[in-house]
C-alpha cells in the first residue's frame, strides 16, 4: 500500500511540476526543461552501468554520466543557440575515440577488461543518452516545421507516455489478476494493462488535436491528412513504443539479476526505472509527429 500511495504522490506532484517548468519557461526552446532531461539521461546511464557491471560490463558511474548526459546536451547547444548539427555526430565520435584510446596501452585487467568498457561506455551513450537527445528536439520544432507552440506538444509526449503508464498500472492492479506472464522479461505485466497503456495515449493524442486544432495542423497531402485520425496514429504508436521501452528495461533488470534500477524515486525504483518508456518512445514520436503534422 506504501509503494502504491507514493506512486500516485509523484504522479500527482510530478506533473504539475513539468507543466509548470514547460508552460512558464519556454525560453531558449525550453532550455530549463532540457536541462532536466539532460540530468535525468545522466542519472539514467549511471544506473544503466551499475546494472551492466553484474555482467562484468563495467565502466565507472562517472563516465557513463557524463557519456549519457553529453547527447542531449550536445542537442541543447544546436536547438537553443544555433549550434551546426554536426556537433550531434562529432560527440558520438569524441566518445567512441575516447573509449577506443584510453585504455589501449594499459596492462593487466585493464587490458583483459578492455572491450567490456568499450561496450558499456558506447551502452551508456546510446542508452538513455542518444535516445533522449530526441525529446530535446521536439522544442525545436517550432523552427523545424513552423509549429506554433512547442510546449503544448512537449506536454502532449510526457502526457501520453506517462498517462499510459498510469492506465496501465490502474487496470493492472484492477483487472491484471489471470491475465499475467504474457511477456517472460516481465511476468508482472498484465494484458489488462498492456491495452490501458496503448488506450491512454490515442485518447491524450485524439483530444490534443481537437482541443488545439492550431498547433496539430496535419500535412493535408498525407492519407492521413484527418487531424483526428492522425492524432490517434501518433497515439497509438507513441504508446506501443512506451510500452516496448519499460517492457526492454525490463529485460535488462532480469538479466542483470536486480529487481530495480535504483531507489532514488519512492515507489518507481530508480531514474531508469522512470525514464525507461520516455527513451524509446521520443523519438518515434518525434518521427511520426513530423511525417504527419
Amino acid at each position: 500500500m506504501k509503494k502504491y500511495l507514493q506512486r500516485i504522490l509523484i504522479f500527482v506532484l510530478g506533473f504539475p511540476f513539468i507543466i509548470a517548468v514547460v508552460m512558464l519557461l519556454p525560453h531558449k526552446h525550453h532550455i530549463v526543461f532540457n536541462l532536466l532531461v539532460t540530468a535525468f539521461s545522466s542519472l539514467g546511464a549511471a544506473e544503466f552501468s551499475a546494472m551492466l557491471s553484474h555482467k562484468n560490463i563495467s565502466i565507472s558511474k562517472k563516465e557513463a554520466a557524463v557519456f549519457g548526459a553529453l547527447p542531449p546536451l550536445a542537442m541543447i547547444l544546436v536547438v537553443s543557440f544555433g549550434v551546426s548539427g554536426l556537433l550531434i555526430p562529432a560527440v558520438f565520435a569524441a566518445v567512441v575515440i575516447w573509449l577506443l584510446i584510453s585504455r589501449t596501452f594499459s596492462r593487466g585487467d585493464a587490458l583483459e577488461n578492455f572491450i567490456y568498457r568499450l561496450a558499456a561506455g558506447l551502452a551508456a551513450l546510446v542508452y538513455p543518452g542518444m535516445l533522449l537527445a530526441w525529446l530535446v528536439r521536439i522544442s525545436h520544432l517550432e523552427e523545424n516545421i513552423g509549429v506554433t507552440n512547442t510546449g503544448i506538444i512537449i506536454l502532449t509526449f510526457v502526457f501520453m507516455v506517462f498517462s499510459g503508464d498510469g492506465l496501465a498500472w490502474v487496470l493492472g492492479v484492477a483487472f491484471g489478476k489471470g491475465n499475467q506472464g504474457l511477456i517472460p522479461a516481465s511476468p508482472n505485466k498484465s494484458v489488462a494493462g498492456f491495452i490501458g497503456a496503448v488506450i491512454a495515449p490515442i485518447i491524450v493524442g485524439v483530444g490534443t488535436v481537437l482541443i488545439w486544432p492550431g498547433v496539430f495542423v496535419p500535412i493535408r497531402s498525407s492519407i492521413f491528412g484527418n487531424p483526428v485520425v492522425a492524432g490517434f496514429i501518433v497515439g497509438l504508436l507513441t504508446g506501443i513504443a512506451a510500452i516496448l521501452g519499460d517492457l526492454a528495461e525490463s529485460a535488462i533488470k532480469r538479466s542483470s539479476g536486480i529487481k530495480d534500477s535504483g531507489s532514488l524515486i519512492p515507489g518507481r525504483g530508480g531514474v531508469l526505472d522512470s525514464i525507461d518508456s520516455v527513451a524509446l518512445a521520443a523519438p518515434v514520436f518525434y518521427l511520426v509527429f513530423t511525417t504527419l503534422f
